[in-house]
């Protein structure tokens, strides 16, 4: 294997300080994950890889197993397999409810320092979804920006980015064409040697187009519009690539659901007007319905408040705490399940 300079893919030592393993085991970063093979980078090449028995055997938790960005030790088996045995801290981590009726979270990408969360402005242009985006993000640790993508089918670019700045407080938003040569250009200050980022939004928003002239080339495929106005998916799998002098970028498939999963931290912020006026409400335990004294009727009355943005919090924030009693609830069954597996091995060794 050709040797690589692991540090343009982002490595660090921090990532491993104070963490014992054999010398055999090497630091690698997933760069793809497909069906259980994770593709590996590190400075001694690219390589296939797949996780150890060992570590399948103790890991419970979805979200505890490799995703893309993961910085990972590894090590080749006597057939020169690479056989990853360990998955080192994640510094962010960016999780959805994963799409479905189970109750399982999933890892959308890990170790991002920036996340663009990409929306169309054609049909595609919803901010309620961006809200739910935007509050994802904020918990991930990553910095998000907001990419407006395809400004070309808008005949009000302007106007529609000043919707998007009044529900995305502190976050910088960008507004990019991909029929244009330098449309992309507004972005390469986000992008630097060493930092990770990755792109998010619903499928068809134009992440494969816009990662494409970043690149330089046509390396990912694209589809253009439906009849609809609206995107065809292309992306299947995640997938990091690096950019030459500038940094790392992740390609996600485009989401057609994006639960909320445990983003407490993330919602406060997002809708930071929201709580500041929960705080201002007589009662402490006010529900904002029928109260007396409730500071966020008042605004909805006035109008400081819009009944839609209120509305996406309501949901939001349900939504969130449905899934974190599910999580308690899945975690107090594991423990009494393997309650229940000690006694009963136990009791075959007193016979």
């Amino acid at each position: 294997m050709c040797k690589t300079n692991f540090r343009e893919w982002g490595w660090n030592e921090q990532f491993q300080d104070g963490i014992a393993c054999p010398p055999e085991w090497f630091p690698a970063r997933v760069i793809a994950q497909e069906r259980g093979l994770y593709g590996i980078i590190s400075e001694n090449g690219a390589a296939k890889a797949v996780i150890s028995g060992k570590f399948r055997y103790e890991t419970k938790r979805v979200s505890d197993y490799p995703a893309v960005g993961d910085f990972v030790l590894y090590a080749p088996n006597e057939n020169g397999q690479a056989v990853i045995h360990q998955v080192l801290p994640r510094k962010s981590v960016f999780i959805r409810k994963a799409a479905g009726t189970s109750n399982q979270e999933q890892v959308v990408a890990a170790n991002v320092d920036t996340v663009f969360l990409c929306m169309a402005l054609n049909r595609d242009f919803n901010l309620r979804r961006m809200e739910r985006y935007i509050s994802i993000a904020w918990d991930s640790g990553a910095t998000p920006v907001i990419i407006l993508t395809k400004c070309d089918l808008c005949e009000d670019a302007e106007s529609r980015k000043r919707e998007v700045e009044d529900i995305a407080a502190g976050i910088d938003i960008i507004i990019t064409s991909s029929m244009e040569t330098d449309g992309y250009v507004s972005v390469l200050p986000y992008l630097k040697g060493g930092k990770t980022a990755a792109l998010l939004g619903s499928s068809g928003v134009g992440k494969s187009t816009l990662i494409n002239r970043l690149l330089g080339e046509d390396i990912l495929a694209t589809n253009g519009l439906r009849d609809d106005d609206k995107g065809r998916h292309t992306t299947t799998h995640r997938e990091l690539m690096l950019l030459p002098g500038k940094g790392m970028v992740i390609d996600t498939p485009g989401m057609r659901e994006l639960g909320m999963w445990n983003v407490s931290d993330g919602l406060e912020k997002t809708f930071e007007d929201i709580e500041v006026l929960a705080h201002l409400c007589r009662f402490r335990n006010c529900t904002h319905q029928t109260e007396p004294g409730c500071a966020v009727r008042v605004a909805l009355k006035n109008g400081t408040l819009s009944e839609e943005r209120y509305l996406s919090w309501e949901k939001l924030t349900k939504e969130n705490a449905w899934n974190e009693d599910s999580e308690s609830y899945l975690a107090v069954k594991e423990k009494k399940f393997k309650e229940i597996a000690r006694i009963n091995k136990n009791r075959k060794k007193r016979k």
